[in-house]
């Protein structure tokens, strides 16, 4: 069996440092709030190219901590919305509704799955306070026009880069294009620690202090509390995991392109739509656009960190069985809309018919440094051999 992603394998890559950065934290004898945090969130705001990390326990508190410190700053109040997209994973929505704030659904671009420019504008109201850019599967989602909108319309940009640890928009990394972002930093993600992990970045020295205030009690002095906050902390072992698995991340997101070129160069089947490579072009100044991979090759465009492969099929439950026949491991992102989940059972009117196809037809096919070109051209011949109608 091909697996869908093998951490085993990724992590033997680099054991020898994982076991030395764990002994080093064990025998410190301390645990949080500690060198190995401090370290990686001056390494991840090197990386990221922001002024302010913030960790925290996993990416949903980093959204939620965001939210709330926005509402601490009198940015924004209970019942105001924010624009997300319909297709996104639930904790990006969750976020939104623990804070008393109202998720406003848009449906996506259906060549990126990311969330439409062109459908966006329609939905801001005098209540709107943000926009909530999920850069989903690996991909960018930024676009100047999204940029123009929020400063048009006075609205914070928060990024959840969940998903596209490493992407560019032009020279900028996703997670130092808008005015805070949120990042998971799960197992299975392109820079994944040992355990849930998250953090927060941002310019804005206000909202991180908020923001690491909130995360810790609400308290930035021992025993005293300036908020009613949060225990989401970053832990000194995820960090030091973090600060080895940062080392390797270029280099595995590259193994990431390559594997993804194979896929485009090599899936030919009449019945299954494959992702839409976007790339900005700098000859012309043109935003974000979708181009020919055999003419430019997903490895040589940074827009893209491929934290999964999305094929799209009208049977998606035929060919991913007859994937698992055939010894390759497909998972589903996601099965369910959030607006069709049993906890916002209230939405289920909502007519989100783009988003509802997404969700009844996308496939995740294998994709990891973990994987062999042997292993790819097997995942593509699986794919190819899949009976036609």
């Amino acid at each position: 069996m091909i697996k869908f992603l093998d951490l085993q394998a990724i992590n033997e890559s680099y054991a020898e440092e994982l076991h030395e950065a764990s002994q080093r934290v064990i025998d410190s004898g301390w645990y949080l709030l500690g060198e190995e945090v401090d370290a990686f969130e001056k390494e991840y705001s090197n990386y990221i190219g922001v002024r302010h990390t913030i960790g925290v326990g996993n990416g949903l508190d980093a959204l939620r901590v965001i939210l709330r410190a926005y509402k601490e700053l009198g940015v924004i109040e209970n019942g105001d919305e924010v624009i997300v997209p319909a297709n996104t994973y639930i904790a990006s929505i969750l976020s939104i509704t623990d804070n008393d704030l109202t998720p406003v659904l848009v449906e996506p671009d259906p060549l990126s799955y990311n969330l439409d420019p062109k459908r966006v504008e329609a939905k801001i109201t005098d209540r709107t306070r943000a926009v909530m850019l999920v850069h989903l599967y690996g991909q960018n989602a930024y676009a100047d026009q999204i940029g123009e909108l929020c400063e048009t319309y006075d609205l914070k940009l928060i990024e959840d880069v969940a998903q596209s640890h490493g992407a560019y928009f032009r020279d900028e990394r996703a997670g130092s294009i808008g005015d805070a972002a949120g990042f998971s930093f799960y197992p299975g993600k392109n820079l994944g620690a040992l355990g849930d992990a998250g953090a927060i970045t941002t310019d804005n020295a206000h909202l991180a202090e908020t923001c690491r205030t909130l995360a810790n009690y609400g308290s930035q002095k021992k025993y005293h509390n300036r908020y009613q906050g949060y225990n989401t902390r970053l832990d000194e072992l995820q960090a030091a995991m973090l600060r080895v698995r940062l080392r390797h991340l270029d280099a595995q997101n590259q193994r990431r392109r390559q594997i993804a070129q194979a896929y485009l160069e090599g899936i030919d089947h009449p019945a299954i739509t494959l992702p839409t490579l976007y790339d900005f072009n700098a000859s012309t100044g043109d935003n974000l656009i979708p181009i020919d991979p055999s003419h430019t090759p997903a490895t040589e465009v940074d827009s893209h960190v491929w934290h999964l492969f999305v094929v799209q099929h009208a049977n998606r439950d035929a060919l991913r069985d007859h994937l698992d026949a055939h010894g390759v491991q497909t998972l589903i992102h996601y099965p369910i809309p959030p607006h069709h989940q049993e906890a916002y059972q209230n939405w289920g009117e909502k007519n989100l018919p783009l988003t509802e196809q997404i969700h009844a037809e996308v496939l995740s096919l294998p994709m990891g440094p973990h994987l062999t070109d042997g292993e790819a051209g097997k995942v593509i011949d699986a794919v190819n051999n899949y009976p036609t109608p």
